[in-house]
């Protein structure tokens, strides 16, 4: 059960932030959850050490949530550096 509410969190998470960086359109569903997925662990890396140990395991909370938007946004905004780079 667990893995399933990974993934839909992670959906909601990865089209919130695809959402923040306008980059809705050139992404998928299974794209949105990687992109979720991966930010929560970059927010969780990030930020992590800021709140504290005990925060981070907690499971889904409103701040994990919020945590996992943060690390999200981050690695569209890194993705979005690599791709200008190249000629389309």
């Amino acid at each position: 059960m667990g893995i399933i509410i990974w993934l839909i969190v992670g959906g909601i998470v990865g089209w919130l932030a695809s959402l923040v960086m306008k980059t809705d359109a050139q992404q998928g569903i299974i794209l949105n959850i990687v992109v979720g997925i991966v930010g929560a662990f970059i927010g969780g890396w990030l930020i992590g050490p800021l709140l504290g140990a005990g925060s981070i395991n907690d499971g889904i909370s409103i701040m994990s949530v919020v945590v996992s938007l943060i690390g999200a946004v981050i690695l569209l905004a890194i993705v979005n550096l690599f791709r200008r780079g190249r000629v389309r």
